[in-house]
């Protein structure tokens, strides 16, 4: 039976050709193509994409509509993709900034939300998201992670970001600990385990 085709973003964020994140992208990007799927690379550090919010940008989030016109190219990947992946280094426990500046300027007004008249809760607008994957490096251990600060990206990603404008997507991330020391052999087994969330993701 053939598999089902999907539309697959992949948004990856390294500055070094040499990184993990560029070997597991490398990676990740091979086995959908192999496997006959869609799929659309952005490299936000290859691309030179800009993550400062212009002042035009801030000015239309509430003064809309949202001047998106800097990024209509990622603003119309984001809309019409199915699956998205995400692949990138953790820093201070928080995103890189072109990952953040890539949310801020296209997770936009009117684009991934709307805004409640009250300023209450957002209204999602990323219904057609069915997977949102993360993988992501950390130099730290899993304990400092998991146990002294709480996953603090997953907590982000899973209930801010993709829990509030596109609820229907099944979220999964993965995390590499201790990603400046690694064996050949915990590369491989990492590598296994994104190649079981993409076969979920394919589903």
């Amino acid at each position: 039976m053939p598999t089902p085709q999907n539309k697959f973003l992949v948004v990856s964020c390294h500055p070094l050709e040499n990184s993990m994140c560029r070997h597991i992208t490398s990676h990740i990007l091979l086995s959908l193509k192999a496997a006959g799927h869609t799929v659309k690379h952005i490299d936000l550090y290859s691309s030179g994409f800009s993550p400062l919010l212009t002042a035009r940008e801030r000015e239309t989030y509430y003064d809309g509509p949202y001047d998106g016109n800097a990024v209509s190219g990622e603003i119309h990947d984001l809309q019409t993709t199915d699956s998205l992946i995400l692949v990138f280094p953790t820093w201070w426990f928080g995103f890189p900034a072109a990952l953040k500046g890539w949310f801020d300027r296209v997770w936009a007004p009117g684009i991934a939300y709307d805004h409640a008249d009250n300023f209450g809760p957002i209204r999602h607008r990323l219904g057609q998201l069915k997977n949102v994957l993360a993988v992501t490096t950390l130099g730290s251990p899993w304990y400092v992670d998991m146990l002294l600060l709480r996953r603090p990206i997953r907590r982000v990603l899973k209930t801010a970001i993709v829990g509030t404008c596109a609820p229907k997507a099944k979220f999964r991330m993965l995390s590499l600990y201790n990603s400046e020391k690694l064996a050949l052999e915990r590369i491989e087994r990492f590598l296994k385990r994104i190649d079981s969330a993409l076969a979920e993701m394919k589903i």
